[in-house]
């Protein structure tokens, strides 16, 4: 039975995902097979030796000691596009109070309260709160992966024109993208054309302040910028200076921080972007069924350090090996098997970086298990291996074996 450990609550809908009997949930620390997690930070926790895989109910892993985990053959998960639909329907609500002051103009008029005549005075104060309607006018999307092609498509519905940019469009999102979206080959296309423009990339180390003080100096002025990705994709510094300079008229962010807070034209939210029941239960449902095709058959898919590599259970026992990404590392494992006379009925490998994995299917394992993974692991680039499905069913008879 495999011991899943929960980090922070996770929606009932993706706990069922994982059947009593062969999984045991607990939120306790001791020796978890597999981790679910949401927001809870994981840099300073030490990870067990029989830790296999971790799985997080959402898109962002930076709570997630990536480095870790590969280092350790042990791959991590997320969710790309469970929260998608939440997380465009706050980007429009973004566009829409960044243009027209709802928020000011609601505020204002909780003021009002004990005023002699409400009516009168909100007629005289409500051109104070003006602000342009969004159609006709251009949105440019940084990144297009699941959130932003929801974002670009529905605001072509709302009467925008939109450009799109991104180096690394995938052939789903490609596939999923309105034709009325233009392509633009340049960062600086887009923010020397747009009038609003919003953010849909990862956070990394060539990614953190896309937006700093160069990019705003070819920024069109009077842009409204929404970021519902991640906070540091901005430069705060420079974006002080942006909206004190009338390059930007309004910043709405998902992220708040001592940085942002109490700016004038800046709009937080205290991260909301997922926070729908829907959005919960999608990435608490995705997230466990990953954890479950691992652990059961070595298959993965959505994992940000793994490439992606699934088999189809067919009843035969496989096995996992995950490896560092050399030359001839299929030569060494295929001659570990051949010296224990096991005949390989199907072999897939894939590699991602600096990392490779296997997924081998066997005839018969012929009782040599543990030699196997003893001659396997004393290859040295490799970082864990697994014997699965041995007894010939999903359920049970699974094996891994470690350093």
């Amino acid at each position: 039975m495999y011991k899943i450990q929960t980090l922070n609550n996770i929606a009932p809908v993706g706990l069922e995902k994982l059947p009593k009997g062969e999984f045991e949930i607990t939120n306790k620390g001791e020796n978890p097979d597999g981790i679910l997690v949401r927001s809870y930070d994981m840099h300073q926790m030490t990870l067990n030796d029989n830790l296999l895989a971790i799985a997080r109910a959402g898109a962002g892993t930076n709570n997630i000691p990536i480095d870790r985990c590969t280092k350790r053959g042990i791959p991590v998960f997320n969710t790309p596009g469970a929260n998608a639909n939440a997380v465009k329907e706050l980007v429009l609500t973004g566009l829409l109070i960044s243009s027209r002051k709802v928020i000011d103009g609601a505020n204002w008029t909780q003021t009002l309260r004990d005023h002699e005549d409400v009516e009168k005075a909100v007629e005289a104060g409500k051109k104070e709160f003006a602000g342009p309607e969004i159609a006709g006018k251009t949105l440019g999307v940084i990144g297009l992966g699941a959130i932003g092609v929801l974002v670009a498509n529905a605001a072509l519905d709302l009467g925008m024109d939109v450009i799109g940019y991104d180096p690394y469009l995938s052939i789903d999102s490609a596939w999923n993208l309105s034709s009325a979206v233009k392509h633009a080959s340049r960062l600086e296309t887009i923010v020397r054309q747009c009038d609003y423009i919003t953010l849909h990339i990862p956070l990394n180390d060539k990614t953190k302040h896309t937006f700093n003080r160069e990019l705003f100096s070819e920024t069109k002025r009077g842009v409204r910028l929404l970021n519902f990705a991640r906070g540091e994709l901005v430069d705060s510094e420079a974006l002080k200076e942006a909206i004190k300079d009338g390059i930007v008229a309004r910043y709405v962010v998902d992220f708040p921080s001592a940085d942002v807070l109490g700016i004038e034209n800046v709009i937080v939210t205290p991260h909301l972007g997922a926070s729908t029941p829907e959005s919960e239960e999608n990435c608490a449902a995705m997230a466990a069924e990953e954890l479950r095709e691992y652990l059961r058959y070595g298959n993965i898919k959505n994992s940000v350090n793994f490439p992606n590599c699934a088999v189809p259970y067919t009843g035969k026992p496989r096995i996992a090996v995950s490896h560092k990404n050399q030359v001839n590392m299929i030569g060494l494992l295929s001659s570990v098997l051949t010296k224990y006379d096991i005949n390989i009925d199907n072999m897939v490998n894939k590699s991602k970086g600096e990392l490779a994995y296997n997924l081998i299917i066997c005839d018969d394992m012929k009782g040599k298990e543990q030699e196997l993974i003893e001659d396997l692991y004393n290859i040295p680039s490799v970082l864990k291996v697994r014997i699965l499905n041995l007894d010939g069913s999903p359920e049970g008879g699974m094996e891994y074996g470690e350093h």
